[in-house]
């Protein structure tokens, strides 16, 4: 067996290593399996690991032998559980969905099967992509590599903390108001959530379909680069997706991106002294080496998480009707049709989902739909045009990605509104439809533990490019 050194390795490492006959795909898959027979129990990063994963690899290496690999044949991926895989369960981490199997590839997938990748199984996550810690599992909560007392983040807390471990290469997440970018950001790795409608919802559980897109969570910017050249495209079953040349983002600057900071919306409160020092060191860091920071201002951001919130429930009560235990899924019998809906929905979803299906149908509600839900959309495009507005004058927006470095468990638990503000960041994304991407930016000394810190880029409609130049030259990827 190949002696693998997975903690320098990335996709372009291994692709090149498989290549010379360093170590075969199967050794690579061995040695990640070997990693989570070591580590899952305690973390929890997996819900099931798939039994098929070296006869996977074997097929990996035939490809290569054929000449018909490519850069991601032979690479293990880790895939959040509302991704669906032909053949596997998906259960959104939901007991409602227990013992669900999927009936087709999402589009994703399919992708990265013609690339000849290796699933590795399938990882845990808020309970239909709902929260922000990955406590509301309804099979039990994952911890953070870097503190096991401590949260990893969420809703993709599971494929985050698989690949800080060392327990995949690569993984998938899904973000719908930071689910991608705020565990990366907890667990030290790369987070992308790429503009809205460049990746295909096709065969992802939905959450709040306006703001749910799949993005990579990585080592480094340029795996998650290659991810991405593979998964974009327009899709024919999602009327969502945008065709190539859709946007055609235009720079200020010419060498290197120009960054543009909210101050105002940084100085509001409630962010930990470690993020904001953090915070200041990374922007300090950028202009030595040599880029444009400009101050700007988002005079409507300050509203973007009750606006995010109210159309998020509202998006859930529609979304999660279909799970009422007739068609697939648990199924509860009651005294009559009516009373079955509510056995079955009473007993199979969690109380996060529950409290957002409530609080979403008091919004669509007569009476409140006006009040609620049209004025968050109203206010949803005001914010947008913030954002439009800023980039007149710089090309990416810097934030930190969380407020806070990752909270222990159970510390917010009891606390839907503390837990909702650690969204603070990252909403304003899915809110504008625009790219953003975590990428690691030090650690805070805490407890007598190094916890990772994130810095959040954003950049215009499209632009993904920027955030990698940027992304890149910031951690020194060549």
């Amino acid at each position: 067996m190949a002696n693998i050194d997975l903690a320098s390795l990335d996709i372009r490492k291994a692709h090149l290593a498989m290549e010379k006959g360093e170590f075969s795909a199967v050794e690579l898959a061995q040695a990640y399996l070997d990693v989570i027979s070591e580590k899952n129990k305690e973390i929890n990063a997996y819900l099931e690991v798939y039994d098929d994963v070296l006869d996977q690899a074997q097929k990996a290496d035939e490809m290569r032998k054929a000449g018909k690999a490519t850069m991601l044949t032979g690479i293990p991926f880790a895939i959040k559980d509302n991704i669906l895989i032909k053949g596997k369960k998906a259960s959104s981490a939901s007991k409602i969905l227990e013992g669900y199997t999927a009936t087709y590839d999402a589009t994703v997938i399919e992708k990265l099967k013609k690339e000849g990748v290796v699933f590795i199984g399938r990882t845990n996550m808020d309970e239909f992509a709902l929260g922000g810690s990955t406590e509301k599992s309804a099979y039990g909560l994952t911890r953070n590599p870097h503190d096991t007392d401590r949260v990893p983040g969420g809703t993709s807390g599971g494929s985050a903390a698989a690949v800080a471990s060392l327990m995949s290469l690569c993984a998938l997440g899904s973000d719908t108001g930071g689910s991608v970018r705020q565990p990366a950001s907890f667990c030290g790795v790369v987070g992308l959530k790429p503009t809205y409608g460049n990746v295909s919802r096709y065969g992802l559980i939905a959450a709040v379909s306006s703001f749910d897109q799949i993005g990579p969570i990585t080592r480094n910017v340029s795996d998650a680069e290659i991810i991405l050249s593979v998964i974009h495209g327009n899709d024919i079953h999602d009327g969502t997706t945008i065709q190539e040349g859709t946007y055609k983002p235009e720079r200020i600057g010419k060498d290197r991106p120009v960054i543009g900071i909210p101050a105002a919306f940084l100085s509001q409160g409630g962010i930990s002294k470690e993020v904001i020092e953090n915070f200041h060191d990374s922007v300090d860091k950028l202009k030595k080496m040599g880029y444009v920071v400009l101050d700007i201002d988002l005079p409507n951001a300050s509203y973007s998480l009750p606006v995010y919130y109210i159309i998020n429930f509202a998006e859930v009560s529609s979304n999660l009707a279909r799970f009422d235990g007739v068609r697939y899924g648990l199924h509860k019998d009651g005294n009559g049709g009516i009373d079955d809906y509510f056995a079955t929905r009473g007993t199979g979803l969690g109380k996060e989902v529950r409290r957002r299906i409530l609080l979403g149908t008091y919004v669509l509600s007569s009476g409140y739909y006006d009040a609620y839900y049209n004025r968050a959309n109203a206010l949803r495009k005001v914010i947008a045009q913030d954002f439009l507005n800023a980039y007149q004058k710089v090309d990416i927006i810097l934030m930190p990605t969380a407020p806070s470095p990752a909270f222990k468990i159970g510390e917010k638990i009891s606390d839907p509104v503390a837990m909702y503000l650690e969204d603070i960041f990252t909403v304003t994304a899915n809110l504008t439809g625009m790219p953003a991407m975590s990428i690691p930016s030090g650690f805070a000394e805490i407890d007598g533990k190094r916890l990772p810190l994130g810095i959040q880029m954003t950049a215009r409609h499209g632009d993904e490019k920027s955030l990698f130049q940027a992304g890149k030259e910031f951690l020194g990827e060549q």
